[in-house]
């Protein structure tokens, strides 16, 4: 493969994966559930990211090939971890740039009505969304919330689904602008990497041209009462943004899978992951705090934020040229994700655990050329009708598995005594004398700032349900109900809200919504969630707890590096913050890709083969 990376380039390539959608798009719903305290969000995970680009940049001192934490894993522990890895690394890369194409979808839309030309609504989201989107709109409308007071995205998916074309009774409803983006960057890449490298080169300009833009522009129309509340729904509420907020890192362990196309990957590869994490994370830091005290952080669910934002203080030129910008600097994202994805393939292949066509190398464009079109294939079909939330949550888990395995990887290497030499390593404190102590304070910390929280988690107390999700859990009889009993119980706030429960009910205190709830007669379980149902949310939490026992016990007998303990842990932790369901769907994918390596993977493997034959 052709050598064309140095260092500016591979900072450059980490920029562009990781200002992407991340900024320009799934910000927006993290800061909505978070507020301006979703900046804390982005400390923490840039922390649990630096830990983890240690660990990192240790394996790739030590492999300079391509294939990022797939070859990584397999160095240190074997095949079927790192198949498991590869195949978990697939849910980042390949469903990572589904959600930039329905990012980057979203912001050509806006750019195309910006211009005069609306796509029809039923041509520009997937099918789940505008599903949800309808009947969630009719339910809110049911309960009193006049159409023009619903939320942007949800009258967009009323609208869709109401009026997409029908083939037998099903409403066709895809996202055409994703597909057509996923195509041309398919191609680009397909070409080679002097010509990707060139255009993220370009790109990467004109999105920090851009964000200093909204940057300079947006100081001066912040209001500081959108700063308070900093927390208005607690740390819970800050980390529901979790999966949104990892997702604008992820880009950065991209820069290794490019090794073998780099002038002198063992310096440059560590020094550019840092580069490109630290200038990232002061910038992401800073818009966050733009937008929210531009608008209030209620406002910020939509797809394009920045745009957004701009547009809703009067500033629409700025707003126009977000939208230009957005286009081509999320589409640098893309470029950078899926020259990743088919080098992983390539290295996978190469170990025997795909067919050899994934290794394959084009002879006039030394590109993994078959791998990269069947890359093309993975992004495009799902794109055109999965959710963004969906896969955005996903992508995200499968990510900080792979960050989880990475980190462990490390630490094995460094409890194996015939360890290959590395040129890079991480900075060692002892463990023993560390870990203990920062999980005492955490755990300090935790019952003395939100101890009664810590209480009904351990007993599994009964929960109410958000006031943002009580309306939409119940039948049209249900909101009968409590349209009734929200003009017995507060007239005049039901009056003043032109008799909209939803807007009645966020209008009410913590401590007037439960007293509401207690006035009403549905049923306990409509207003409160227990038992199992409520349980199972906790499972992934209890996961962790276990998991940071045995590192302690594993710490204190080995002596084991502080770094890539805490990577792993703050890792886990982001992937525990995650719902079930998430998980649910990660263990499904896992046990898929199982079956495929033991159909095929295992019997092709050059493990495999080394293995001498027996009579």
């Amino acid at each position: 493969m052709g050598k064309h990376l140095g260092l500016r380039d591979l900072t450059a390539f980490g920029i562009a994966a990781i200002i992407g959608a991340g900024i320009f798009s799934t910000i927006g719903n993290a800061s909505a559930s978070g507020g301006p305290g979703v900046v804390l969000l982005f400390i923490f995970t840039a922390m649990a990211c630096t830990f983890a680009a240690f660990a990192y940049a240790e394996f790739a001192s030590m492999v300079p090939v391509s294939g990022s934490a797939y070859t990584y894993s397999y160095i240190a522990f074997g095949e079927i971890i790192a198949w498991i890895i590869g195949w978990a690394l697939i849910m980042e890369y390949g469903i990572g740039n589904i959600t930039i194409a329905i990012s980057w979808s979203d912001y050509f839309t806006t750019l195309m009505h910006n211009f005069g030309w609306d796509l029809p609504a039923w041509s520009t989201m997937d099918i789940v969304s505008a599903y949800n989107g309808y009947h969630d709109a009719e339910k809110l409308i049911h309960a009193g919330t006049p159409y023009d007071g619903l939320q942007h995205n949800l009258k967009q998916a009323h609208i869709a689904y109401l009026n997409a074309p029908k083939l037998a009774g099903l409403h066709i409803v895809a996202d055409i602008p994703a597909l057509c983006m996923i195509v041309f960057i398919t191609w680009l890449v397909y070409r080679g990497m002097q010509e990707s490298r060139n255009a993220s080169n370009i790109m990467v300009i004109i999105k920090l041209a851009i964000v200093l833009l909204v940057i300079a522009v947006g100081f001066f129309y912040i209001n500081k009462d959108n700063w308070d509340p900093f927390l208005p729904n607690g740390i819970s509420g800050v980390l529901k943004g979790v999966a949104a907020v990892f997702f604008a890192y992820i880009g950065f362990d991209a820069i290794s899978t490019t090794a073998e196309e780099c002038k002198n990957p063992q310096r440059d590869l560590p020094r550019s992951m840092f580069y490109s994490i630290s200038i990232c994370t002061v910038l992401y830091i800073i818009i966050a705090l733009v937008l929210t005290g531009m608008v209030n952080y209620r406002e910020l669910g939509v797809g394009d934020p920045l745009a957004f934002v701009f547009e809703r203080v009067g500033i629409k030129w700025m707003s126009f040229i977000i939208s230009i910008s957005a286009v081509v600097a999320m589409a640098s994202v893309f470029l950078v994700f899926q020259i990743g994805q088919p080098r992983i393939w390539m290295s996978m292949s190469r170990d025997g655990l795909l067919p050899k066509k994934f290794s394959k190398i084009h002879p006039r464009f030394k590109t993994p050329s078959f791998a990269t079109i069947i890359t093309g294939f993975v992004v495009a079909i799902p794109a055109l009708f999965l959710n963004l939330n969906w896969v955005t949550d996903v992508c995200s888990i499968g990510t900080l598995f792979a960050f989880v395995l990475v980190c462990a990887g490390v630490l094995k290497l460094q409890i194996s005594k015939d360890a290959p030499e590395r040129k890079f390593k991480t900075p060692y404190l002892n463990g023993r004398y560390f870990l203990p102590v920062i999980l005492t304070l955490v755990l300090l910390a935790v019952y003395f700032y939100n101890g009664d929280t810590m209480k009904s988690f351990l007993v599994n107390a009964p929960r109410m349900y958000a006031k943002s999700e009580l309306i939409t859990n119940l039948d049209k009889r249900e909101i009968e109900h409590i349209k009734y009993s929200i003009s017995m119980y507060a007239p005049q706030t039901y009056s003043q809200s032109g008799n909209d429960v939803q807007a009645t009910l966020e209008n009410f205190s913590d401590q007037e919504y439960e007293d509401f709830l207690k006035t009403t007669q549905l049923s306990e379980s409509k207003k409160y969630e227990s038992g199992w149902k409520l349980f199972k949310h906790k499972v992934p939490i209890w996961i962790f707890i276990l998991v940071a026992i045995f590192l302690l016990y594993m710490a204190i007998k080995h002596n084991l590096s502080l770094i890539p303990l805490l990577g792993l842990l703050c890792c886990l932790y982001m992937m525990c913050e995650m719902s079930y369901i998430n998980w649910l769907y990660f263990t499904g994918w896992l046990l898929i890709g199982l079956v495929i390596y033991f159909i095929y993977g295992y019997s092709n493997s050059k493990l495999n083969h080394k293995k001498p034959h027996t009579i």
